[in-house]
């Protein structure tokens, strides 16, 4: 797992202790991040949005320099799924 990876997570479990579905997070060239019920981990499975950014947004979004809906709509951040659930992912984010 990649050291992006690693942190990301970490920093996720303690901005999202629980969320109520499944999303993932995909950083291209580093791997991608599964957040559910059980928790948020390192993974690549079947979610119901797919958020993908590079290392760079998605670092700036964890860390509240960037806003998520922001990055959306600049093209930063894309999203393939269920847009509600999205908006649920950047405002717990936010």
């Amino acid at each position: 797992m990649s050291e992006v990876i690693s942190a990301a997570v970490a920093a996720l479990r303690v901005k999202v202790p629980n969320f109520d579905g499944v999303a993932k997070f995909v950083i291209p060239g580093e791997g991608s991040i599964m957040m559910d019920q059980a928790g948020v981990r390192a993974g690549d499975e079947e979610a119901e949005v797919t958020m993908t950014a590079s290392a760079e947004v998605f670092q700036a979004i964890l860390a509240g320099e960037m806003n998520p809906t922001m990055a959306f709509m600049t093209g930063k951040l894309s999203v393939d799924g269920a847009m509600g659930l999205a908006m649920k992912v950047g405002a717990a984010l936010g």
